[in-house]
């Protein structure tokens, strides 16, 4: 067969795709997430502060408490009775602005005693507290 049409170039159809060009957009676009990445992490400038006697706390102190499988209460893992709870508690509500307290209890506590940590909590004046869990439990649970 003779070649038609001058120039001797053929018309075939480009078939490959040249990476070259989309590998140099990702690099570029990974040294950019890298950079600000950075910047987005560290929330704040190290520096050395200086010392002052009308310094405030930093984040609000919390009560733990905790319950385990034979029912032994503790106070930040300090064995205590039910009555030194109650005490411990009120003076805890008295001492802070907003107290907060969070709860630890065995899986195989019964719901009874749950909330009568509850009860105590809230009759010391200690309305916001959290529930102490195990994340990989809810992992496990949620993908069931």
């Amino acid at each position: 067969m003779a070649a038609s049409g001058g120039g001797g170039e053929e018309d075939d159809l480009i078939t490959a795709i040249n990476v070259t060009p989309l590998v140099d957009i990702v690099l570029v676009l990974l040294i950019i997430l890298m950079v600000t990445a950075s910047y987005i992490v560290s929330k704040s400038i190290p520096m050395d502060l200086p010392n002052a006697q009308s310094g405030e706390e930093g984040p609000p102190r919390t009560l733990t408490v905790s319950i385990d499988e034979e029912g032994g209460l503790y106070i930040d893992a300090e064995e205590v009775t039910w009555e030194q709870l109650s005490s411990r508690a009120r003076s805890f509500a008295a001492s802070e602005d907003e107290p907060r307290a969070v709860i630890a209890a065995d899986r195989r506590v019964s719901h009874g005693e749950f909330i009568r940590i509850v009860d105590v909590l809230r009759t010391a004046g200690i309305t916001r507290y959290a529930i102490n869990v195990n994340p990989q439990d809810l992992a496990r649970e949620g993908g069931e």
